[in-house]
């Protein structure tokens, strides 16, 4: 049995009020991946701009 037909086996036992709170957790996981793609994202753009005003630390760093 697969973790989704799992799953499905679980649900179907639940109450209705405790799948209330199953789907807001499902879409908070679904949204997860979003805000760390943005989180992401900004930290590699700080990098980016780090890199370009400490580029001869690094490069000095690297021929250590």
């Amino acid at each position: 049995m697969t973790i989704k037909e799992q799953l499905i086996q679980e649900l179907e036992q639940l109450p209705e009020a405790q799948l209330e709170a199953v789907l807001a957790l499902v879409r908070s996981l679904k949204a997860k991946p979003d805000q760390d793609s943005d989180h992401n994202s900004r930290v590699w753009q700080a990098y980016l701009a780090s890199e370009q005003q400490y580029e001869e630390v690094y490069r000095r760093l690297a021929n250590s």
